[in-house]
């Protein structure tokens, strides 16, 4: 982010709480994805307004086995005819060694293994 763009997101900031007198926490976006075999809790822990975002967390439990993963990942997008702005909304991708796990805005969860599918299911959001 560009100072500029820093010190105008800061001033936007300033004066929408000034002028509102709202007290502005930054507090996690979270959502659960139920699906057959897991329950997926999504973290999206940047600040709100931003279009992509490098730190999103994922804590899988099975519900099978009871056991659970947390893992680091990011926003994924289309990108704009230009190649270079995010455009569409596409879901969320965590890695964790060769395994890839993405989770779609539609709920699909997949767990990749160097590009081998390994899991596929369809889940609801809550």
């Amino acid at each position: 982010m560009s100072v500029l763009n820093s010190r105008y997101k800061t001033l936007c900031l300033w004066f929408f709480t000034a002028c509102s007198g709202l007290h502005i926490a930054s507090a996690a976006a979270e959502q659960v994805l139920y699906t057959h075999s897991f329950n997926v809790t999504i973290s999206v822990l940047c600040e709100e307004g931003e279009v992509t975002c490098e730190r999103v967390e994922y804590i899988g439990r099975s519900l099978k086995t009871g056991n659970s993963i947390r893992l680091q990942g990011r926003t994924e997008h289309t990108l704009c005819a230009d190649g270079l702005t995010p455009c569409r909304f596409l879901g969320y991708r965590f890695t964790n060694g060769d395994f890839v796990y993405t989770v779609s805005e539609t709920g699909m969860l997949q767990v990749t293994q160097k590009q081998k599918l390994l899991l596929q299911e369809q889940g609801t959001w809550q």
